[in-house]
């Protein structure tokens, strides 16, 4: 029984050494990568344009995906991020929740939703759900250092954009 651990516990060590698209995991902000139970051509053709940063195209072919199959999160999630990324992230935030309410564990979508509450200078929000990413990944994730980053980002420029008061 001690060794089956151990030998879950190496498998584990290993897998996070990896890199991340080895382990199915995207590197950046962007939603993961299509994967075979999501083998719908709009879904796919979707994910193209986001690569291709054809946001407003893949907006229409994902629309149509969700709509046809609402418990779809990855493509709720990929919804969320072009719609983000076409310069309303108000409108993402709403998708993305969707998104988690289909799935709590979403971590590529609780990423993107706290960039996109940055996006809104929500920093509250955003650190929400970089502690949820903290709870849901066992060993650092992409994710997770992708939002702290992020917030990092944000609130080295708002340190710098603050200007400080005249004295009275």
């Amino acid at each position: 029984m001690r060794s089956l651990r151990l030998i879950a516990l190496i498998a584990l060590v290993i897998a996070a050494a990896l890199p991340a698209p080895a382990r199915g995991e995207n590197s950046g902000s962007m939603p993961a990568r299509v994967t075979p139970k999501q083998a719908d051509p709009q879904y796919t053709a979707g994910v193209r344009f986001i690569e291709a940063k054809k946001y407003a195209q893949a907006i229409s072919l994902l629309q149509s995906v969700v709509n046809r199959n609402q418990a779809n999160a990855d493509a709720y999630n990929w919804l969320a991020y072009a719609t983000q990324q076409n310069g309303d992230p108000a409108k993402a935030i709403g998708i993305y929740q969707q998104a988690l309410m289909l799935d709590p564990k979403h971590r590529g979508a609780h990423e993107n939703i706290g960039e996109a509450y940055l996006q809104l200078n929500d920093l509250a929000s955003a650190k929400e759900h970089l502690a949820t990413l903290d709870k849901l990944c066992f060993f650092p994730c992409s994710e997770y250092s992708g939002l702290k980053k992020a917030i990092r980002e944000y609130e080295k420029k708002a340190g710098t954009s603050a200007t400080p008061s005249a004295a009275r």
